[in-house]
């Protein structure tokens, strides 16, 4: 009997990376995911479950409404027997409707830059899910719709600490 080799996870996350934000395709983006695969959008509840609900959440909410100044810096990356963690800041202008992340938010034209993580887990040489982090209260800030005056929120700074760790610390105590 034949060992099989592991799956490239960074091969297989950057092909579906590719096929959402470079040739933007749906249907290739979900050729890359199980059937049952299911993308968690944590802070704002978007996403789906399954191939049908996925498929509309792509080609309806996600693909078309990413900025065309989308940019994705990477921080750092683990990759486990059947992980990855993708840490990264996401640069972009609310210039157009983003379902996905601002949900009922008309565009602002403001820019933004906020800490991501992606945790994304494989299974049979696929995407089974992926769970997406960021901090909602910072896009807010920067867009014009939460005031941090008095509140233990920051807006681009907290994701620029994240390339830049010698920033400043303690500065909303």
């Amino acid at each position: 009997m034949t060992e099989r080799a592991a799956p490239d996870l960074e091969a297989l996350w950057a092909e579906h990376v590719k096929y959402e934000f470079d040739t933007r395709h749906t249907e290739d983006t979900l050729a890359t995911m199980v059937e049952d695969a299911y993308v968690n959008h944590i802070p704002v509840m978007t996403g789906g479950v399954g191939k049908a609900e996925l498929r509309e959440f792509y080609a309806k909410h996600f693909i078309p409404q990413m900025p065309p100044d989308t940019e994705m810096i990477p921080v750092s990356r683990t990759v486990g027997a059947d992980r990855l963690v993708d840490e990264m800041i996401f640069k972009f202008t609310h210039t157009i409707v983003m379902d996905w992340m601002l949900p009922r938010i008309a565009p602002t034209g403001r820019r933004v830059e906020v800490a991501l993580v992606a945790i994304v887990h494989f299974r049979e040489g696929k995407l089974a899910y992926e769970h997406i982090y960021w901090d909602q209260a910072s896009v807010l800030v920067q867009i014009g719709l939460l005031d941090p005056r008095g509140l233990p929120v920051a807006g681009a700074e907290s994701a620029r600490k994240a390339l830049h760790p010698r920033m400043p610390s303690n500065e909303l105590m």
